[in-house]
């Protein structure tokens, strides 16, 4: 009864002493456990060949392009933002237009397989694009769309060739040459044995 209701302090006595070795919270010795291989990996480098480089065009296009396309999105929008008003509602319309296609093209149950093969959504959202690029004609923000392409579109393209997507390959092959350098990634599986 005599520590009812009381907040017992710790002591100002000597700390307890700790084993020999650095423990974590389990007490089990940190330096038992393996510790695993850091290594550094840079997610760019330069292809070996042209086809190599169209290769990661093409996947890297396919794999970041919502990215690709919020990147130039953004810096169209930002150029629209000082002049350019009414071009700026237009772009934010159609914007919202091609988001609730997406939505409700996910939404529609899985029996309507049919309208997914007869409506293509690559074929709707370039539609939208080029809608939204003639509604910016229009407005007279032609000049800025042109900028912003200009400007964005070497950027995703330089960035498409030099990323190396690290979650399909394992190693490199080795070119030719007796030479150092970087070879290509190696896919992890190889699709002509894949398909059995």
């Amino acid at each position: 009864m005599a520590g009812h209701g009381t907040i017992q302090r710790p002591s100002t006595m000597s700390p307890p002493t700790t084993p020999a070795g650095p423990e974590d919270s389990t007490g089990k010795n940190r330096d038992d456990f393996e510790r695993p291989e850091f290594r550094l990996v840079c997610p760019f480098s330069i292809p070996s060949s042209p086809e190599a480089a169209s290769l990661r065009i093409i996947r890297n296009l396919g794999h970041f392009a919502l990215y690709y396309t919020h990147f130039v999105w953004i810096v169209l929008f930002i150029t629209l933002i000082p002049q350019r008003k009414v071009s700026l509602v237009y772009l934010v319309i159609m914007t919202y237009v091609a988001s609730l296609y997406l939505l409700l093209l996910r939404a529609l149950p899985p029996y309507f397989h049919l309208l997914h093969k007869i409506i293509y959504k690559s074929m709707v959202l370039g539609l939208i694009a080029v809608a939204t690029m003639i509604e910016l004609i229009a407005t007279e923000a032609g000049l800025h769309l042109v900028i912003t392409l200009a400007a964005t579109v070497p950027i995703v393209l330089i960035h498409a060739v030099l990323w190396v997507r690290e979650d399909f390959c394992v190693e490199e092959r080795t070119g030719g040459g007796g030479g150092g350098g970087g070879g290509e990634l190696v896919p992890l599986v190889d699709e002509s044995t894949a398909m059995v």
